[in-house]
């Protein structure tokens, strides 16, 4: 996917976006730990009388690039080969009325009379209440909300969808990895996807440190266990390391500022910090990890006109970042792993025979 002209300028002057902070007032324990909300739809694809049917064509996905649960199902759709089969249509910014759909390069307003994400899920729930999120899956023949679980959507991506998928697609989701994948996924969600998060939104500062220590704890874990193998199960690529990418890819610029005002420099390690883990996220990059949209997402590359998109994650503004051309010039430093072999096996999760009894629902 690349960034056209019409949907930069769109970007570049979208809607004020409220500090996420100031919308997830209500997503905290008593004890002020972060408590990200549920994923308020959940259908699932297949083929029974509560799954929406495989059809190509039929699905468009609503969301942003900046948003990491978004950036994985767009990274996976493109891996298998069902980018067009399932198209992506950005959201911009966010207003009184929560998320904005871009009005470049899509007729959705003129289909379904709103450029407003959560019309689409009242449309769906009337009793909807929450944040209408990114992202969002679409039924283009009705205009009903079919899932935003960015937790499961991938699944379904990779396995109710296998009959479009291009020739020689990875299968990310193997039937003998699976419970091994998703506890490992759980693992990966709880400490680094959703981690600096638990960092960044909480309410003090025990809640922090305790979510920082876990998140560079985990870090060092997937360092060693990624010294003895090109991917996190060994020789084979899964859906579990373009869960880790979308957090390794963004942690730079989007949440290791915010992490480094709270705990300091020095404290706040950077990901070439692990040098086993820099490689691997080098090795995912230049295998075709990120697209031009992605990067520019990201904040490596310039759009149409050649400017940078606007927004610094959660970066304050006085902060200080690497020019985005020095951050593409390291990520794109040689590297080669494909010596590499190792096992699937692993100390944990799904250590002890706990993989083979669990089975996702």
């Amino acid at each position: 996917m690349t960034i056209t002209s019409n949907l930069e300028q769109n970007l570049q002057n979208r809607p004020f976006v409220e500090p996420l902070a100031r919308q997830l007032t209500s997503e905290h324990t008593g004890d002020g730990t972060f408590l990200r909300q549920r994923n308020w739809f959940s259908k699932r694809f297949g083929p029974g009388p509560d799954q929406a049917p495989v059809e190509p064509g039929r699905y468009f996905i609503l969301g942003s690039l900046g948003c990491g649960w978004a950036r994985r199902q767009h990274i996976v759709l493109r891996l298998l080969g069902l980018d067009e089969a399932v198209p992506f249509y950005h959201l911009t910014g966010k207003d009184e009325g929560g998320w904005v759909i871009a009005a470049a390069d899509n007729d959705i307003r003129e289909r379904f009379g709103t450029d407003h994400l959560n019309d689409f899920y009242r449309r769906t729930d009337p009793t909807f209440e929450g944040r209408g999120t990114s992202p969002t899956v679409i039924d283009g023949q009705t205009g009903l909300v079919v899932s935003n679980d960015y937790h499961v959507l991938p699944h379904d991506w990779e396995v109710a969808w296998a009959d479009h998928h291009k020739p020689g697609a990875p299968d990310l989701y193997p039937a003998d990895l699976r419970g091994a994948i998703d506890l490992l996924n759980q693992q990966i969600f709880d400490d680094v996807n959703n981690g600096t998060y638990k960092v960044i939104f909480a309410r003090n500062q025990a809640a922090a440190r305790a979510a920082f220590d876990v998140y560079y704890a985990r870090l060092g874990d997937l360092d060693f266990r990624l010294a003895s193998r090109r991917y996190l199960f060994g020789p084979r690529l899964t859906d579990s390391d373009v869960r880790l990418f979308q957090t390794l890819s963004s942690f730079e610029r989007s949440y290791r500022p915010a992490l480094a005002v709270q705990f300091g420099e020095a404290a706040t390690k950077q990901i070439w910090d692990y040098p086993h883990l820099w490689d691997y996220a080098r090795d995912l990059f230049q295998q075709g990890f990120t697209d031009d949209a992605e990067r520019y997402f990201l904040g490596w590359g310039p759009g149409p006109s050649g400017e940078y998109l606007p927004g610094r994650g959660f970066s304050a503004p006085d902060y200080k970042l690497r020019p985005p051309a020095e951050i593409l010039a390291h990520w794109s430093e040689p590297v080669d792993r494909s010596h590499l072999t190792g096992s699937p096996l692993y100390s944990g999760p799904g250590a002890g025979g706990t993989a083979d009894h669990w089975q996702f629902v």
